[in-house]
């Protein structure tokens, strides 16, 4: 049963954020890759080639990690641990375009791919972190 989210996980889930998804290689060793993500309900969203590296390891191992940063405040984060439970197939890029929309204001622009999926994660753990550090740089110290 997937973890409960708190309302700035879920902000954090369905607005433009960028997420750091890590999955597990065949021998063991972790890869990281960067994404877009999104939610459906309780379920944590990555869409992907059928054919990357990262969908090929949660075929082997499901077992995923995510963090998500803060696009104003890079010392805010979400850590989700979890499982991708379904890859389902989207084909037509509903999903791909939904995520486009928030990051890039419009439709995914490369239309041409061999098969996408999306990765649907169950969040077994969930932490959300606002550090009290802040960047000088940033107009709002971050």
């Amino acid at each position: 049963m997937p973890s409960e989210l708190s309302p700035r996980a879920r902000e954090l889930l369905t607005q433009a954020h960028f997420g750091h998804l890590a999955t597990l290689m065949p021998g063991g060793e972790p890869k990281v890759d960067p994404v877009w993500v999104g939610l459906d309900g309780l379920r944590v969203l990555v869409a992907t080639d059928a054919k990357s590296l990262k969908a090929r390891n949660v075929g082997a191992d499901a077992r995923v990690a995510l963090s998500v940063t803060a696009f104003e405040n890079p010392y805010e984060q979400l850590l989700v641990r979890g499982v991708v439970t379904e890859v389902r197939a989207d084909d037509d890029l509903a999903v791909l375009d939904e995520m486009s929309l928030r990051y890039l204001g419009t439709p995914f622009p490369r239309r041409r791919w061999s098969s996408r999926v999306v990765l649907v994660v169950d969040p077994l753990v969930v932490r959300h972190y606002a550090s009290a550090l802040h960047d000088p740089r940033l107009p709002d110290g971050g």
